[in-house]
């Protein structure tokens, strides 16, 4: 799993007719301390209804099309988790709606 923030959707309008309906998010990888992008960007299916700005968990390869939504799709990247807090040692870097 890959942690990565929201930056953003990609519309698509013409696309396979078997991912009609699938959300497209653009992502940027970004360091779990600092919460600072890191100029890595990577576009992904969303798996759990996640939004702008929200520090999410994807994956990649073939373990992109595990989840209910992408299975039998062409991804490489899905979005399978919204992160809610990050902690190390003992004190937390990240908590969502603080």
């Amino acid at each position: 799993m890959i942690l990565a923030k929201v930056s953003g959707t990609i519309v698509s309008s013409h696309k396979a007719a078997n991912m009609d309906g699938v959300k497209f998010l653009l992502l940027e990888k970004i360091d779990p301390i600092s919460l600072k992008g890191k100029k890595d960007f990577v576009v992904a299916m969303d798996a759990v209804g996640a939004g702008k700005n929200e520090i999410v968990f994807y994956v990649s390869g073939s373990s992109a099309r595990l989840a209910e939504v992408t299975k039998g799709l062409p991804t490489d990247a899905t979005v399978i988790a919204i992160v809610d807090n990050i902690e190390q040692n003992g004190s937390f870097t990240y908590q969502k709606n603080v």
